[in-house]
């Protein structure tokens, strides 16, 4: 049976970093958020995490973002100080201005969307005219930054509060423009703000650990709750929501009273990484997470630095200090209470990506090792992360996937805390670990066939094969995996590890420029593979054959056989090393990815490179391929996971279609030719991109009488891309003699048409332009080469007496003034002569004298003559 070859793959770039810590603003739908990227703003879909545009902030990393009411509007600010209005539909800066002396560190607009608050480092607060840019309100009086501000929800109370880093809270009055209140019971910088549903109350959290509470009626204090931790976010319950349904609930099944109908609920988030509940009137918590979902390790600082409240059913959403957001949701507990969910976790920035394998039967799931001590697992419909596998001390360097002969799902990875852990996907729970490496385990691999064991090598330059027979089905500890065979392997550091079909045979990869073949289950040495002139990367048994596929950083891929160790192909393309390489179409093609962020299709047969994919800017250290659709994934330096699909089919079917489409159009240009509608068959000729034709039809144009009238029609219904369509095929047309007539013709025409500022918008326009000057100044100069040419005959024929020369009115008439003159002066001249010659030879001569005068006269006579003969001649020429 013949393996289809696969020709081409599509990329979907599935997962994109999006947050890098920061400021970030929710819309007010919860459909998407405004996170800091760098130095741009990204615009994401928070049901998915896919990117929905980019916007450009000119090298300048946000300190502040915040949103109009209507998510219109965003707001941003940066470190130069600058204030900016930016259009979501255009992600244009629609207008900027300056005003603090220091960065602005929070923004919030009111809820008209016609006034701009701004919080700085200068302890300034400022409000904005949205609309004029203008300052309406200067308030000072912070002596620290201030950081956290709002309006009051309640438009018809105009009070904006601020929060600083001097520990106090201030209340401004927008009608009065003065300060109103200061609130001075924190010891430490209040990190937020929060106004009870009814308008009446203030809630202020800081890094002292408690809540104050204050009323707005007479700026007085109620109340203090302790909450024994550094808070970064509070975040009131409204009514109706469905935080406040299972409240209802939670005070009905533990049949407990609100002591006061107006008892706020609201709750807190910091740096343990928990979500608590509290009650304003008794002070007390009544609900707090068991455990945090952000890492299992409690010596790691990765508290919530901000929570958001999202409209109505939504829930809540944290963010983390490592760029994590967490939609957290109430559910029923099986005790009649309720627990918080987590329904969805975007991941903002993965760092560097240096492992991925595809998870269980259907490979619905991407297990991921970036440069921290989790491993994240991502649902492929949504690049959603499903789940975090926590339990390693250090970064998690290598993993593999497999399912067992029971049917559970197991991954494996290996870490820098030197230790192994096998781990169960569908209970989400590690189920053993194994101790015994001197060094980081930088390569594992589990059993193809039986799948009951693995492999793992370290920077130790030792192998070891683990085993799990004694794993029973529910675990409620991890137990000690144990060792079943260890051999020294290899001189320097083992970089990867793969085991054959069979199970017969393991092959490892190392710095020391090797591969080495060994027996399973005892280690035992069968051939070392020696050829590579750098480290090996990546080492992988063919799926058919007996060979053995290694990439290596001198920049080859090596096919070698087991048997005697010798080299069969050698692969060269890569410009730097090759870090990945893995089988497809059943053995009988590769795809490879390296250092130089190139990812490529090889056919083995050929030695050749079909296609080559520049998708990540960065070094790209992970390749998964899919067992059941040979989808691919790959991920590097850059962050980004690109997940390709076999396009093949879908490029053949693609093809046929628009061959089919292709005749269809063109028996319609043909009908439209046929039937002298030009404007129609100009416009499917550009779609068909035919020059030849469009050429035709120019040339017929330019024949006709209205040939200015018709192409000026034709012109005005093409869009920006057809236009520079027909600059290139002018361009085309200019460069050659016959052709160069229609093509200066169509030029005369779109620069009558097109003003010169929606020119210069075509795309490349500069590049085209420059092609068509020289030769239309060939053309110029090789037609006034001509035009000079004819006046040589336009002289000849004119002293031929064929043709009169072409004389302006003005001087026919001081042309004929000046003939009547030389006319008078010749009579005068002769009369004066004649008078001479009669004194002068008297009588003697008098009858020569006369002959001569005789001969004068009939000379002129003849003049004369000649004359009115050339005005005639001229005159019936010109009626014929």
């Amino acid at each position: 049976m013949t393996v289809p070859l696969k020709k081409n793959y599509r990329c979907v770039p599935s997962l994109q970093q999006f947050y890098t810590g920061g400021p970030f603003a929710v819309s007010s739908d919860g459909s998407f958020i405004a996170c800091a990227c760098d130095e741009s703003i990204r615009i994401v879909d928070s049901s998915n995490a896919s990117l929905r545009s980019t916007i450009d902030t000119d090298s300048e990393a946000p300190t502040a973002l915040a949103l109009s009411p209507n998510d219109k509007l965003l707001f941003s600010a940066g470190h130069s100080r600058q204030i900016r209005v930016w259009d979501l539909s255009t992600r244009k800066c629609v207008r900027s201005w300056k005003g603090h002396e220091g960065p602005v560190m929070g923004m919030a607009c009111h809820l008209s969307g016609g006034l701009l608050a701004t919080a700085g480092a200068d302890g300034k607060v400022l409000v904005w005219d949205v609309d004029g840019g203008f300052c309406t309100h200067y308030f000072k009086g912070h002596s620290g930054v201030v950081s956290s501000i709002m309006f009051h929800p309640d438009t018809n109370r105009s009070l904006l509060f601020s929060g600083s880093a001097d520990a106090t809270v201030r209340v401004w009055d927008l009608l009065a423009k003065k300060c109103v209140a200061t609130f001075k019971k924190h010891e430490s910088a209040v990190t937020s703000i929060a106004v009870s549903e009814d308008g009446r109350i203030l809630l202020t959290a800081g890094r002292d650990k408690v809540v104050h509470l204050w009323d707005l009626h007479d700026y007085g204090f109620i109340k203090t709750v302790l909450t024994y931790e550094v808070l970064e976010a509070v975040c009131v319950i409204h009514s109706g929501s469905l935080f406040a349904s299972f409240l209802a609930s939670f005070y009905k099944q533990s049949k407990k009273k609100k002591s006061v109908s107006s008892a706020i609920h609201f709750v807190t988030v910091g740096e343990r990484g928990i979500v608590r509940i509290w009650n304003s009137e008794s002070a007390a918590c009544l609900f707090e997470q068991k455990s945090s979902d952000i890492t299992a390790s409690s010596d790691m600082d990765r508290g919530f630095t901000s929570a958001v409240m999202l409209p109505v059913d939504q829930g809540l959403v944290c963010v983390t200090a490592d760029q994590q957001f967490l939609f957290f949701a109430p559910v029923e507990h099986t005790e009649g209470m309720f627990k918080l969910a987590l329904s969805r976790r975007l991941v903002g920035y993965n760092e560097e990506i240096v492992d991925m394998r595809f998870v269980g039967e259907e490979e619905k799931f991407l297990a991921v090792a970036t440069n921290i001590e989790q491993v994240r697992v991502y649902e492929l419909v949504d690049m959603s992360c499903s789940y975090v596998l926590a339990g390693h001390t250090e970064t998690v360097l290598c993993l593999d996937t497999c399912v067992s002969s029971s049917g559970r799902t197991l991954i494996a990875t290996g870490s820098k805390d030197n230790s192994v852990r096998l781990w169960e996907s569908e209970r989400r729970c590690c189920i053993g670990v194994g101790v015994g490496h001197m060094g980081a385990v930088g390569a594992i691999a589990f059993s193809k066939k039986r799948k009951d064991f693995f492999v793992s090598g370290s920077s130790d330059r030792t192998l070891k094969v683990w085993s799990w027979d004694s794993l029973v089905d529910e675990v409620v500890q991890p137990i000690n995996l144990k060792a079943k065979a260890v051999v020294a392997a290899h001189d320097k550091d083992i970089n990867s590890l793969a085991i054959a079909p069979n199970d017969g045979f393991v092959c490892s990869g190392s710095q020391d420029r090797t591969a080495c073949v060994w027996r399973l289950p005892d280690l035992v040495s069968v051939v070392v593979l020696k050829g590579h002139k750098r480290g090996i990367w990546s080492v992988e048994f063919s799926p058919v054959d007996q060979c053995v596929i290694t990439a290596s950083g001198d920049k080859t891929i090596k096919i070698w056989a087991i048997s005697d160790g010798s080299c069969l192909k050698t692969f060269e393309g890569h410009t730097s090393s090759v870090l990945r390489a893995s089988f497809i179409s059943r053995g009988t093609q590769f795809v490879s990815c390296g250092a130089d962020g190139l990812v490529k299709l090889w056919t083995v047969k050929t030695n050749e490179c079909i296609a080559t994919y520049d998708k990540h800017e960065d070094k790209v250290w992970a390749l998964a391929v899919g067992k059941k659709s040979e989808m691919l994934a790959t991920g590097g330096g850059d962050a980004v996971i690109n997940l390709w699909y076999d396009c093949t089919a879908d490029d053949k079917e693609e093809a046929f279609r628009q061959e089919e489409e292709g005749v269809l159009k063109g028996q319609e240009l043909e009908n439209a030719v046929s039937d002298a509608d030009y404007i129609k068959a100009i416009q499917i000729a550009f779609e068909l991109r035919r020059p030849h034709k469009l050429f035709a039809m120019f040339a017929e144009l330019c024949r006709k009488r209205d040939a200015q009238g018709q192409i000026d029609k034709a012109l005005h219904g093409l869009g920006k891309d057809e236009f520079r369509l027909l600059f290139e095929f002018v361009r085309e047309w200019n460069t050659k003699p016959k052709l160069c007539h229609v093509a200066q013709f169509m030029l005369f025409r779109v620069f009558n048409i097109l003003p010169p500022t929606e020119i210069i918008e075509i795309k490349g326009i500069g590049e085209l332009l420059e092609g068509l000057i020289p030769y239309s100044q060939r053309h110029f100069s090789r037609i006034d080469r001509l035009v000079r040419s004819t006046f040589l005959l336009d002289y000849t024929l004119t002293g031929m007496s064929v043709i009169e020369p072409e004389i302006d009115e003005k001087e026919r008439k001081d042309g004929s003034l000046k003939h009547s003159h030389v006319k008078h002066v010749d009579e005068v001249l002769s009369t004066e002569n004649a008078d001479s010659e009669q004194k002068q030879d008297s009588e003697e001569r008098q009858a020569a004298s006369k002959k001569r005068k005789s001969k004068k006269s009939k000379d002129g006579t003849n003049k004369k003559v000649k004359s009115v003969a050339y005005t005639s001649v001229e005159a019936r020429s010109l009626q014929a």
